[in-house]
């Protein structure tokens, strides 16, 4: 295994965003078409935060929801803006970062995802996905 390998070498680049002023129902759309469970809030493409689907979770009852269901409540959605529900203070790597302290990052601070930033672009996200195929890559 190459302790040294990049961040690059795993990230997913095909990222499906948001930006603050989206509705949460469209997050919420996004999460269930997509099949994630983070999306990067950006403003052009600089990070703002990042909303999880877990986010949602907290505030509606989507977990009541059958993934396949079309209707959403947004009755509780039309309460919050997605910047009021996102985490503003948002960890990130540049896509040099090796995989090795990617795997420490996200082991120490229990993320499940962090976004990859470079020159403050946003370029690619991990996931604690990518890092587990990652490392069945290796047996």
């Amino acid at each position: 295994m190459n302790t040294r390998e990049p961040v690059a070498s795993i990230m997913s680049t095909n990222i499906i965003t948001l930006n603050k002023t989206d509705e949460l129902e469209t997050a919420e759309h996004l999460f269930k078409k997509h099949k994630i469970r983070h999306i990067p809030v950006v403003e052009a493409d600089r990070i703002m935060g990042i909303l999880s689907y877990t986010d949602l979770l907290r505030i509606s009852f989507a977990d009541a929801i059958d993934e396949s269901e079309t209707e959403i409540e947004t009755l509780v959605y039309n309460m919050f803006t997605i910047e009021q529900v996102m985490a503003n203070n948002v960890t990130t790597v540049s896509s040099n970062t090796s995989i090795k302290e990617v795997a420490k990052i996200l082991s120490e601070k229990e993320f499940h995802a962090i976004p990859v930033v470079d020159e403050d672009h946003l370029v690619g996200i991990v996931t604690t996905t990518d890092l587990i195929n990652y490392m069945l890559k290796q047996f």
